[in-house]
Parts: structure tokens; sequence; C-alpha cells
């Protein structure tokens, strides 16, 4: 098992930064891929990025790209999202997840079995 604790979430002006944190323990040594969902009111969890364990290689989804980077320090079994350039539609819950797989869909919330609680992004205009 793996419990996955976030934190550094709040408020902001649109156009500031944030960076999130997610702490790992348990068996974190069985994670492949660790990165970050969100959740806005009424809509679906929707993937953010990721980064790989072992080598460090990111992902991210298309309205991220550019602003948002996903870097993680194995020694401290941390994963860190650095979210810049802020925009009031990045308001949202914003989740830590974990999985053991390697060659799946990296965007399926479903191939990711370990989640946080959730820490709250709120970007003001």
């Amino acid at each position: 098992q793996v419990q996955l604790v976030e934190s550094g979430g709040g408020l902001v002006q649109a156009g500031g930064s944030l960076r999130l944190s997610c702490s790992a323990s348990g068996r974190p040594f069985s994670i492949s891929y660790m990165g970050w969902f969100r959740q806005a009111p009424g809509k679906e969890r929707e993937f953010v990025g990721v980064v790989r364990w072992s080598g460090g290689v990111t992902y991210y989804a298309d309205s991220v790209k550019g602003r948002f980077t996903v870097s993680r320090d194995n020694a401290k079994n941390t994963v860190y999202l650095q979210m810049n350039s802020l925009k009031p539609e990045d308001t949202a819950v914003y989740y830590c997840a974990a999985r053991k797989t390697y060659y799946t869909d990296l965007t399926a919330k479903g191939e990711y079995s370990y989640w946080g609680q959730g820490t709250q992004v709120t970007v003001s205009s």
C-alpha cells in the first residue's frame, strides 16, 4: 500500500504561482508514475501531469503544458507540481495520484491505484 498526502493549495490571483507537494509513504518503491489530476465543480476529474518515478520523464495535458511542471525528489518520496501563469480556469481540487503500471494510458485515472485527499486551488480574476 502507498499513502499520499498533498499540501500547498490556496488562493492566488490570475498570473500568479503556487507549488503543490505530495509525499508518499508505505511502499513507494512499487510506484511507476506519480502525478496530478484535478476536478472542478461539476466536471470530471482530469489529468494534469505525471512524472516517471525512475528517470524523471514527464508528460502533461495540453491545457497546462508550458505553465505547469511536475518534478520529483526520490530521496524524500515527494512529487511537486509547480504552477505558473495561473488562470481562473485552473481553479479545482488537485489530487495527487500514483500507479504501478508502465505501459497503459498515462492520462487514464482508472490506471492509478493510489490517491491523495485533494487540495483546493482557487485562482481569482
